[in-house]
């Protein structure tokens, strides 16, 4: 395995496109999140655990996704400050990406190739699907939607 995850380029939701590579060296959690989902309040969660662990080598990484019921219609402004707003997230965001089908950002298709999900599925069911990278570079793990971000702690700090 190698470390293409460092190869790939990503948005920012200010529209500035960053390398992965700028990640390199830290405990990458990735998120598909959305504004109108039941799964929403984990942004609370998330941002918990950035708060907590950040210093430590920590960087959540949050990617809007309109795919699953149109549950995150809004563009990237709008995201950004439901966001900030509603649940204080300082943690980076960024673009809107899809994360299934013929148009599935490359970040995307490398994490689900990486983790597959239930019974060797690579598709990403729903909103906050969670995949976990090491320092390395290396994907560890993919947690299902209802997967609160608490339960995560522990995997994160063996890995930080």
């Amino acid at each position: 395995m190698t470390n293409e995850i460092y190869n790939i380029d990503v948005k920012k939701i200010d529209g500035n496109k960053i390398p992965m590579s700028e990640y390199k060296g830290k405990v990458l959690l990735i998120v598909n999140t959305a504004s109108k989902c039941g799964f929403t309040p984990q942004f609370k969660g998330l941002e918990k655990l950035y708060e907590e662990n950040k210093d430590l080598g920590l960087e959540i990484l949050g990617f809007p996704c309109n795919q699953f019921m149109n549950q995150d219609p809004g563009n990237e402004q709008q995201i950004s400050e439901f966001c900030s707003l509603n649940y204080g997230v300082s943690f980076p965001m960024f673009a809107k990406v899809e994360v299934n089908g013929d148009n599935t950002h490359p970040l995307y298709k490398l994490l689900k190739s990486e983790a597959k999900g239930v019974m060797g599925t690579e598709k990403v069911k729903w909103n906050f699907t969670k995949f976990l990278v090491g320092r390395d570079g290396q994907v560890v793990k993919r947690y299902a939607p209802n997967t609160e971000p608490a339960k995560i702690a522990g995997d994160i700090k063996k890995l930080l």
